[in-house]
């Protein structure tokens, strides 16, 4: 498993913003308070264009998980895009948006344009998701049983394992079956009086190996073609999970190189009608949403400045502790820069989101900001210690 921390926006191109946009931060957080959260909307809506722009057979069924926040949802609803959900608040927030259409209309709608990709799901769970009919993912036999006996009328998608090599976050030791039991597994829930519609995997978070792709395409093609001929069973929807890359820093490769090789693949291993999902998430809010906060003290320990502000790991940088990523702390006062500490606003020493950063002179009340984080951020905040989440603002809607 890779669990290298990886920087996000490090670059000193990646991280910066221009003179313009550091003032309009700055007027946010006075207008607001800090700290605070801002949501670009065209940023949003930008990236769904870039990723419609390479991969156009591909339907996008953004990875809510990434960040919940409703009013993203209803951005991405209204650009055309499908959801992945792992939870049933999350399968809430979207349900908000539909449902008030026609019955009908309503349950096509869920059954066209929302997975629930968590391969592990509780009873209760199964059996409220019963009565919307969506796809559900599995990856073993009790799962099945347990969707058999209480969400009989879902959907199914098996998971298949793949390799995660050089992601971020790797998930196939958690997740997937085998793909030497996936036949036996698909042919296990046709015996049941259940129906497998589709495949997916996922190459693990922030993939920088896009030979991991080009890999499970084929494991999957293959399985594909042992379903049709072993069983006589056509699968119909492939999903290739998420792990889009984010171009953090310069060097990461990027969605357009990505795009040729999937779209050769897919165009060589399937079908013209196999219906092609993907579940970014990352890709599409990420470089989407900037932090300011406020040096709310300030100490110096170990020979250098140490700056506490009034956002942490338990709170918008949390993806420091969750999704193997820190982000740089940025000043927008001027001057000499210096190696400096800077802490969360919490009564534990954990709380501390970097050793090294490169700062001027801060006093207390000075603001300092972060970008680029907008995925599994926010969306994993927590009330630790009694400091709220930081308050949400939209631009751009």
């Amino acid at each position: 498993m890779d669990t290298t921390v990886k920087t996000c926006g490090n670059d000193a191109k990646a991280s910066h913003i221009d003179r313009g946009s550091r003032q309009n931060l700055q007027q946010l957080a006075r207008e607001n308070g800090t700290p605070v959260f801002i949501i670009d909307h065209e940023k949003i809506r930008e990236n769904y264009r870039e990723f419609k722009k390479f991969l156009p057979k591909v339907q996008v069924y953004f990875a809510v998980k990434a960040n919940s926040n409703p009013e993203i949802v209803k951005t991405l609803l209204d650009m055309g895009s499908s959801f992945d959900v792992a939870s049933m608040p999350e399968f809430m927030i979207v349900y908000e948006f539909i449902k008030d259409l026609p019955d009908k209309e309503r349950q096509d709608w869920i059954w066209d344009r929302i997975i629930y990709a968590n391969t592990i799901k509780p009873i209760e769970t199964l059996e409220e998701l019963n009565q919307y009919k969506p796809l559900v993912t599995f990856d073993n036999i009790e799962e099945l049983r347990k969707i058999r006996a209480h969400a009989p009328q879902a959907g199914l998608v098996l998971r298949l394992r793949v390799p995660n090599t050089g992601s971020m976050v790797e998930l196939s030791s958690k997740f997937g079956a085998d793909p030497g039991e996936a036949v036996d597994l698909i042919a296990a829930a046709f015996d049941h009086g259940l129906v497998v519609e589709g495949l997916s995997f996922h190459v693990g978070s922030q993939c920088t190996n896009f030979e991991n792709y080009v890999e499970a395409l084929q494991i999957s093609a293959s399985i594909i073609e042992e379903c049709e001929s072993r069983l006589g069973k056509k699968i119909r929807i492939l999903d290739i999970g998420g792990g889009f890359p984010v171009k953090y820093n310069p060097e990461v490769r990027s969605i357009e190189e990505l795009a040729v090789k999937l779209n050769a693949e897919i165009a060589r291993l399937f079908p013209a009608d196999m219906e092609i999902l993907a579940e970014p998430g990352r890709f599409l809010v990420a470089n989407a949403c900037m932090l300011v906060a406020k040096v709310i003290g300030k100490a110096y320990r170990n020979g250098k400045p140490s700056y506490y502000i009034n956002d942490g790991v338990y709170h918008t940088y949390s993806g420091q502790v969750f999704d193997h990523c820190t982000y740089p702390v940025l000043a927008f006062k001027e001057g000499p820069k210096q190696i400096s500490a800077v802490f969360g606003p919490t009564c534990d020493a954990f709380d501390t989101i970097t050793l090294s950063a490169e700062l001027p002179d801060l006093e207390i009340g000075d603001l300092v900001y972060s970008v680029n984080i907008g995925a599994y951020s926010h969306a994993s905040s927590t009330h630790f210690n009694g400091f709220p989440p930081a308050k949400v603002v939209h631009i751009n809607k």
